[in-house]
């Protein structure tokens, strides 16, 4: 099935349902150095010991938070198991990604919900009592693992590209 940029949603980005668009796995080098370098082993894929790393339809391994244990550890295992260098875990940091929450979230309609702080080991989700709003995310305490994502039960929260990543 072919969709239009139309009918394309976060959730399809993210879970790779639109081919090969979803996040690189953690540790990925920039821009086409990433799809320059790896070669579809599946190495990282294999190594992922909370298996949330893909293969996407262009052969690349992409993460999935909705596959697996939904969170990346960000343990390194993908990076060690790299022997391209698509994969370069001497960077930073693992990645700019970060949990974004949109339109739909279920305390701004007054409806009790917190899954996704539930869930955040980093404690970076804010849920006002009461339903009194939407769920905020924190960017400099969040890391984008993913947890947050598949528990979701209106599945507005995804990971982006962050704008700014603070130290």
């Amino acid at each position: 099935m072919t969709m239009s940029s139309s009918t394309l949603t976060r959730r399809a980005l993210l879970f790779g349902s639109v081919g090969d668009r979803g996040p690189r796995p953690p540790w990925s080098v920039t821009g086409e150095d990433f799809g320059t370098r790896c070669t579809g082993c599946d190495a990282c894929i294999r190594a992922c010991p909370e298996q949330v790393l893909r293969r996407a339809a262009d052969g690349l391994p992409r993460f999935d938070p909705s596959a697996g244990s939904g969170e990346c550890t960000f343990c390194g295992a993908c990076a060690a198991a790299c022997t391209t260098g698509a994969l370069d875990s001497g960077q930073a940091r693992p990645w700019s990604l970060r949990a974004k929450v949109g339109e739909g979230c279920l305390p701004a309609s007054g409806i009790v919900c917190a899954s996704c702080r539930e869930v955040c080991p980093e404690l970076a989700i804010r849920v006002p009592p009461g339903g009194r709003g939407a769920a905020w995310i924190d960017a400099a305490r969040c890391t984008g693992c993913g947890a947050c994502v598949g528990v979701c039960p209106a599945g507005v929260v995804a990971l982006s590209e962050a704008e700014e990543v603070c130290a």
